[in-house]
């Protein structure tokens, strides 16, 4: 389909598929805030599981779609790249956040809790790659461990947010999970939830196109599929968690943004899972090599950094934001700087 078109076509297509993704992640933000409000199930849990989920609707057409063709490689390095840049748009949300470190005032034991969530279950795909291959009807059991893991995760947070067992200390900058002026929380919240999931039907047919169009070019002009997948499709299609964070901040809705970039993070590790059910040819986790797996320490890496933020809750660090989002910026910057020079 896309082997007829030109360089410039494809890469015109790619920014219009682009374009829908930010757009429908735009509208998404302000749905899910509202969606919060009248389910009452607060900021943090929608935005780690609602927004968190559709946000990644596109990347996971991408990893899914590419596994299917054999591409081990770029399904792997697309869900773990994604959770890599995601993180570091949390800082440039920090950055346009100007009155505290966002980190500070987002404070929520729900985002602390999912933070150290995506630590397990990031080092599970880690654990199956030094491990000999096993495999049934060409699916690791990693991957069934990683489903569950974080579906007693999502649970395990609810519960957290209902009979929480800490809270963390309000100060002058600490901005709590209130209604928005004007809407009506006890309004049902059923039309609401009817639009977001059809900005998510939108927002997949997008991720199958840039899927599309990142394989060809991969073929065509003999890339990296692992530069490919953690550069290339991971950004694009998480530029939503950078227009629904950056969105959430400006809204106030401080939680909605942490918790949408830290749940969207957790929920895309099924990334790894799905890309594994699709590849065929056995075990997922034995068909990447070495820099996948730097994608994955990265991942790690800054996903620790983030967690230790939350927890030490500087108030404001060098220029206004905090010192874990330059620390994130430089980790990200550093990875993409390895990974092109070597």
């Amino acid at each position: 389909m896309f082997a007829d078109l030109s360089l410039t076509v494809l890469l015109a297509l790619a920014a219009a598929a682009a374009l829908v993704i930010l757009l429908a992640g735009k509208q998404m933000t302000g749905l899910a805030d509202r969606i919060a409000d009248r389910t009452g199930l607060g900021e943090a849990i929608i935005g780690g599981v609602l927004l968190g989920a559709a946000t990644s609707i596109s990347g996971t057409i991408v990893s899914l779609t590419t596994a299917l063709d054999g591409r081990a490689s770029m399904a792997f390095s697309n869900g773990i790249g994604g959770i890599a840049a995601q993180t570091a748009f949390l800082a440039i949300a920090d950055i346009a956040y100007r009155k505290a470190n966002l980190e500070h005032a987002a404070a929520d034991l729900a985002n602390v809790f999912q933070c150290g969530l995506l630590l397990l279950l990031l080092s599970i795909p880690l654990a199956a790659y030094v491990t000999p291959e096993i495999a049934l009807f060409a699916i690791h059991p990693a991957s069934l461990i990683l489903l569950a893991a974080y579906v007693a995760g999502v649970i395990a947070t609810s519960r957290l947010q209902e009979n929480p067992m800490w809270k963390p200390v309000d100060t002058a900058e600490t901005r709590g999970d209130t209604p928005d002026e004007g809407d009506e929380p006890d309004k049902p919240a059923t039309g609401l939830i009817v639009t977001f999931l059809g900005l998510m039907v939108i927002m997949g047919t997008a991720g199958w196109g840039i899927a599309q169009i990142a394989s060809e070019l991969t073929d065509r002009y003999e890339l990296s599929a692992s530069i490919v997948g953690a550069l290339m499709t991971a950004v694009v299609t998480s530029l939503p968690e950078l227009v629904t964070t950056v969105a959430a901040v400006r809204r106030g809705a401080l939680q909605l943004a942490v918790g949408g970039i830290i749940g969207g993070n957790t929920l895309d590790t099924l990334f790894v899972t799905i890309s594994d059910i699709g590849y065929r040819d056995g075990s997922l986790y034995h068909a990447i090599g070495p820099d996948d797996v730097f994608w994955l320490a990265t991942a790690f890496m800054m996903t620790a950094v983030l967690l230790l933020g939350l927890v030490y809750r500087e108030k404001s660090g060098p220029g206004g934001i905090g010192g874990e989002s330059v620390l994130l910026l430089l980790i990200y910057g550093g990875a993409i700087a390895v990974q092109s020079l070597f």
